[in-house]
């Protein structure tokens, strides 16, 4: 699946602009503020409902504009007819559109786009909290897993549930026990999903970080389920007067989390900021690989201001590593970036001024 064309309408700078993209490498260029980020921002929030800026959802609509509006034209890749999606934000909720026809849930929009991103914020999937690496595994899952949404939202409500009756001065024994045995039914499945997929990630990630990092040695991933070893139904049982006194939930897989060791780095703590940069990136580059592997074709690829956050070397690898796939690949930077040799006729060159986009010929 790749862009064909892009509408956006009424976000941040954008009063309207239309770009049309090309497989393989798209570099959108210029200064600093110009609105180049927005584009890949328009990008994300269309595959993902939400900005990886963080939390800045009403900020997304242009000053003095009721609403914002991001279109597009995909190429399924396939031979297929050419699909179209769009979201719409108003003051108040999201809508979104499927080939002209209202859809009743985002994720149904969402399942159309893949997008992988890496940007200034993304050392967070190493250096942040476990909502960063529980989100990476569930957005890969949420695309190659079709029975992974049923069961994370399924535990998403049992979670709900059962801490709203923690919060109870009256604890219903017998509806926390419901509830909890849904939470364990759920929760055991959705772990299994999520550590099949630590499993598969796992080699595929190890050969892109041996070219990327090759210093730090053999490379292991550890995933903690979010309770102990014995069955969820029991750690469940077991944290009820502890969960009681504080009133919310402290085991489950909405605790998990994963994390990455090298021979050379045994913690997250012994890695440079720079390491930091170069193993999320490495993490990207390895699920979209995987991704490309489960699904036939490959996500959309974001890079934002690559080249203020790569030396030139790993620059080269990471562009040379991108053009000979066949991944479509969108990519800011305040200079014209250096196109790999042979790659020339693959990379599509955008200036972008003002909130204005001009695509070089």
């Amino acid at each position: 699946m790749w862009i064909e064309r892009l509408r956006i309408e009424r976000l941040r700078l954008f009063e309207e602009v239309e770009l049309g993209f090309r497989r393989g490498l798209n570099v959108l260029v210029g200064a600093n503020g110009a609105g180049k980020t927005s584009v890949l921002e328009a990008v994300h929030v269309l595959a993902n409902g939400r900005s990886f800026r963080g939390n800045v959802r009403d900020g997304l609509i242009r000053s003095g504009s009721a609403a914002l509006r991001i279109y597009a034209e995909l190429d399924p890749d396939d031979g297929s007819t050419v699909r179209r999606i769009g979201v719409e934000r108003g003051t108040r909720d999201w809508s979104a559109r499927i080939d002209g026809s209202p859809v009743p849930l985002l994720s149904d929009v969402y399942r159309e786009l893949a997008v992988v991103c890496f940007e200034p914020g993304s050392h967070a999937l190493i250096a942040g909290t476990s909502e960063h690496r529980r989100r990476f595994l569930d957005w890969a899952l949420f695309h190659v897993e079709h029975a992974f949404l049923a069961d994370w939202r399924g535990y998403q409500r049992a979670l709900r549930q059962r801490n709203a009756l923690l919060k109870q001065p009256a604890v219903d024994v017998a509806l926390l026990d419901a509830w909890e045995a849904d939470m364990a039914q759920a929760g055991e499945r959705l772990t299994v999903h999520r550590r099949d997929y630590l499993a598969r990630f796992e080699p595929v990630l190890l050969d892109v970080a041996r070219r990327f990092l090759p210093e730090a040695g053999q490379l292991e991933l550890r995933f903690q389920q979010g309770w102990g070893d014995r069955p969820l139904a029991d750690a469940l049982q077991n944290a009820r007067n502890r969960d009681m006194a504080i009133g919310h939930t402290t085991v489950g897989p909405h605790r998990a989390d994963w994390e990455i060791r090298y021979e050379r780095l045994p913690s997250r703590e012994t890695f440079s900021r720079g390491q930091e940069k170069l193993t999320v990136l490495a993490c990207v580059l390895a699920q979209a690989e995987l991704f490309a592997a489960d699904r036939g074709s490959w996500p959309v690829v974001l890079l934002d201001d690559l080249a203020s956050e790569l030396d030139a070397g790993h620059l080269a690898l990471t562009l040379d590593r991108l053009v000979h796939s066949a991944a479509q690949v969108l990519v800011t930077g305040t200079a014209a970036l250096p196109i790999v040799s042979g790659a020339e006729d693959r990379a599509t060159v955008f200036h972008v001024e003002h909130a204005r986009v001009r695509r070089e010929d």
